[in-house]
């Protein structure tokens, strides 16, 4: 078992060959990947169900249980994934644009790979496979270190990922999974700012906040989603209703799931009877501000100042009415996360106006807050969502794993 260091040193090496290695040796990597995602889904089930059994036996909860569980289907998105970002262009050495200055020199930019990249994730075992093709298509060697709650899991789907470097002829320690469970080993590799270009934490704020206060390289990071959805005077209410059912009830453990619900005060009466009972019946657990409690049925208990602000992971939802499109924003900014707020409407001028002002990753407009995604949006699939500004804010796809350097051509100008 390789210490922190080693597998740094490592990667760092394989970075500099996968920098140029061919778009067709990366495509090739990707297709035969997919391949053994299908040709590998009973071990990689096999392997996922002794975790889980494992969570179960200490106590695991249901949502946290939920983001560990592969299935056929997750793997078979798995497997689409790489067949997508294998038919994405290859973006590494694309000249971003050129410009002549008056002396002559032709100026551009080029894209390039940030270099080795560091995830530091929980839970999620697709996460292994959804990372680790991202950031080697934009031509980055990865450190992986999952939980230990999925280390089974994550082991079998690294091991195919080396297996399928290999056979593209590419270096397998492009891709390092960390097997130590040792806690320990998080702020050695945030110490490694030798080797590690950028730091990416996937989990929970806890997780984020340990990661961005360690390291000594730049980080890309979200703390926790705290979605809201804002349902207008003006919104179709039947749809509003599919909206927040789908936001809230589909995954409630995942971090672009609704967490707090806006009404309008002129929509309430009518709107709110109708989430109390598509969601109560759902199981929704509503905490409810002193204007939607009565609305709210058998499911709602009164809110609590903790409640806004909160990222639950589970079938609750905080819910306030609200006087207008005003105090509808002015809440968002005080409690949101920067992840994804909507608003349902039927009126152009306040959904141009929601657009513009909130302030977050993705804000949409008679859409669910489920679609803050990668593979959703069309990257193929995400390493995660960053709620910080810099370098990336939102999904983090391929183009967001890369960089620029500045490339002058000229013919034998020097300067004044």
């Amino acid at each position: 078992m390789n210490t922190a260091r080693e597998m740094g040193v490592l990667a760092k090496e394989a970075s500099r060959k996968l920098a140029c290695a061919s778009p067709k040796a990366k495509y090739v990597f990707l297709q035969n990947m997919a391949r053994l995602l299908n040709d590998r889904k009973k071990d990689i089930l096999a392997a996922n169900k002794k975790d889980i059994e494992e969570a179960t036996s200490i106590g695991m909860d249901k949502p946290r249980l939920d983001r560990l569980t592969l299935t056929p289907a997750i793997i078979q998105d798995m497997h689409k994934a790489c067949l997508h970002v294998a038919d994405m262009p290859d973006p590494i050495g694309a000249m971003e644009r050129q410009w002549q200055q008056p002396n002559g020199i032709l100026v551009g930019k080029m894209c390039i790979p940030l270099g080795v990249i560091c995830m530091i994730y929980e839970a999620r075992p697709n996460v292994t496979v959804d990372a680790a093709i991202l950031c080697l298509k934009a031509g980055n060697a990865v450190i992986l270190r999952g939980g230990s709650e999925a280390l089974n899991s994550n082991r079998a789907l690294a091991a195919l990922l080396r297996e399928a470097l290999a056979s593209a002829n590419l270096p397998e320690n492009a891709v390092q999974l960390v097997q130590s469970t040792d806690h320990a080993i998080v702020p050695q590799l945030c110490k490694l700012d030798e080797y590690i270009d950028v730091i990416i934490p996937r989990g929970g704020e806890g997780l984020v906040r340990i990661v961005t206060e360690a390291a000594t390289m730049p980080v890309l990071k979200h703390y926790k989603g705290v979605c809201h959805a804002f349902v207008d005077e003006s919104a179709d209410l039947d749809m509003a209703l599919d909206i927040v059912y789908n936001g809230k009830v589909q995954r409630p453990g995942v971090c672009n799931a609704l967490e707090c619900l806006l009404v309008h005060e002129k929509v309430a009466r009518d709107f709110l009877p109708m989430v109390a009972e598509k969601l109560g019946c759902a199981g929704v657990e509503f905490r409810a501000d002193e204007a939607s409690l009565p609305l709210l049925g058998e499911h709602a208990r009164a809110l609590h100042s903790d409640d806004l602000g909160m990222e639950f992971h589970d079938l609750v939802l905080a819910v306030c009415v609200v006087k207008d499109l005003d105090e509808a924003l002015a809440h968002i900014a005080k409690y949101n996360s920067n992840h994804t707020d909507i608003i349902v409407t039927n009126d152009y001028a306040n959904a141009t106006r929601f657009v513009r002002e909130a302030d977050a990753s993705m804000v949409g407009v008679n859409v669910s807050t489920r679609f803050n995604d990668g593979g959703q949006l069309g990257l193929g699939a995400e390493i995660g969502i960053s709620t910080s500004k810099l370098h990336a804010y939102g999904p983090m796809g391929v183009t967001e794993l890369t960089t620029t350097k500045f490339v002058v051509t000229g013919q034998g100008q020097v300067r004044d």
